[in-house]
């Protein structure tokens, strides 16, 4: 009797899979991951402030009167107040806050001192404080630096994965899933095998196929097929050309990596700053212009570190303050002297809105005649971390802005004449930019 193949190695090798996908399936059960133990509390526990005051009231009176001039740990347009009560009396701090000028002129050598230190500037006097208050603000002032956060350190490999609730990462699943394809796959070609070598064994002959004809040479017989699929892409060739050649020159979403990290959302959106502040040509000039670093450094004398609220997942409080840095580093300025060194450095901006050569724009006419808000060409800049460009800029683009938008009439005598006639020539009782000649070739180009 002919042997048609060996079977009892087929139940060998799927009963040794089987095993081995329950022993790799229980393993992975059995490697819960251990639960996340509490951080040890520090030794060093916040120390009691000599005033006994109250340091979380101390430290919103810090916020609301000190910190635009102070900083517990680093010089700015006053010294570092840390632990000021050790090196100063409680009653000298008294008089120097409620009156810091009548402390100078009266001759107090420590105040004298300290004026000379700090170029004679001269500190706000803050009367309203009472002894208690100032007494919670030197309680906040004496707590010691906090200690820096654990950084999570890296699990051994394969830890990474989401696990679900019963202990199994994915990983774990796919990879069961996977083994058990391959097993499936190797069974039937083993099956496959073994049925041709029985019917080898029996004297049965497998049909053959019949050649057929390759899919390629039938379409290419097909005369109207082929009629029909070139005019199919010819036509589709040229619709896509047309849309890639509409496209040059169009850079709506161009978001370029500047060379100092500026943050709209936090200037024009958490502190509100007007954009016409930092951008003041675009009220008087064609360009909107580049702001000044001394425009920057008209707040950032004083501000040198971000609060802990502006970090976000994708930029750290170090970071925002190495950017800080950066801005010091071009301008020339000493945050220990508080004074310019001089040294100066180049920021070479990326330009992110930039119309052909042969269209005119003029910011002033759009913004002080038209009463046109930044938002509506530059999009939500207070929410938009990386500045990037919102609105195509196309000709289209423009010109339906122009159709849609009336002409501010209120307080603009230049058009009076002109657009009472015109309201009258179209009957209606507000003119729009573009019938007030918006559309004319001349407006726009050159």
């Amino acid at each position: 009797m002919k042997k048609v193949g060996n079977h009892n190695s087929i139940s060998r090798i799927f009963i040794f899979s089987l095993a081995f996908l329950l022993t790799f399936s229980l393993t992975s059960l059995a490697q819960n991951p251990a639960p996340a133990t509490a951080p040890a509390p520090t030794a060093a526990a916040p120390a009691a402030a000599t005033s006994g005051g109250d340091a979380v009231k101390g430290k919103e009176l810090f916020n609301s009167n000190c910190a635009a001039c102070h900083k517990l740990d680093a010089k700015m347009t006053g010294p570092a107040l840390r632990n000021v009560s050790q090196r100063l009396e409680m009653s000298w701090i008294y008089k120097w806050v409620k009156n810091s000028s009548a402390m100078i002129k009266s001759g107090d050598p420590e105040a004298v001192r300290v004026s000379t230190e700090f170029n004679g500037a001269v500190m706000t006097p803050f009367p309203q404080l009472s002894n208690a208050d100032i007494d919670n603000i030197i309680a906040y002032t004496s707590e010691p630096i906090p200690a820096p956060a654990a950084t999570p350190t890296a699990g051994p490999p394969g830890t990474g994965a989401t696990a679900d609730a019963g202990g199994i990462s994915n990983t774990v699943i796919l990879g069961a899933l996977a083994l058990v394809m391959l097993m499936l796959i190797v069974m039937l070609f083993l099956v496959n095998n073994v049925l041709l070598k029985v019917a080898k064994a029996n004297g049965i002959e497998i049909e053959k196929k019949e050649p057929t004809i390759p899919i390629w040479k039938a379409f290419a017989r097909n005369q109207f097929l082929v009629l029909v699929t070139s005019i199919f892409l010819i036509l589709a060739s040229g619709y896509f050309v047309y849309g890639y050649l509409m496209q040059i020159g169009v850079d709506q979403d161009y978001e370029p990596v500047q060379p100092i990290h500026y943050s709209h959302r936090i200037h024009a959106g958490s502190n509100g700053i007007n954009c016409k502040y930092c951008h003041s040509a675009a009220r008087v000039s064609k360009n909107a212009g580049i702001p000044s670093l001394n425009v920057c450094m008209n707040c950032h004398k004083n501000i040198a570190e971000v609060s802990d609220t502006t970090a976000t997942p994708d930029h750290s409080k170090a970071f925002y303050d190495g950017e800080i840095k950066k801005l010091y580093a071009a301008v020339g300025w000493d945050v220990t002297t508080q004074k310019y060194t001089g040294k100066t450095q180049p920021v070479k901006w990326v330009r992110i809105h930039n119309l052909p050569d042969f269209v005119y724009f003029n910011h002033s006419q759009h913004v002080t005649v038209a009463g046109v808000e930044c938002q509506t060409c530059h999009g939500p800049v207070q929410t938009y971390e990386v500045q990037r460009q919102f609105a195509p800029l196309t000709m289209g683009w423009c010109i339906d802005c122009h159709r849609k938008t009336d002409v501010k009439m209120e307080g603009n005598e230049y058009y009076a004449k002109i657009h009472e006639q015109l309201s009258k020539k179209y009957g209606v009782d507000k003119l729009t930019a573009a019938q007030m000649g918006g559309l004319e070739c001349g407006k726009c180009h050159y």
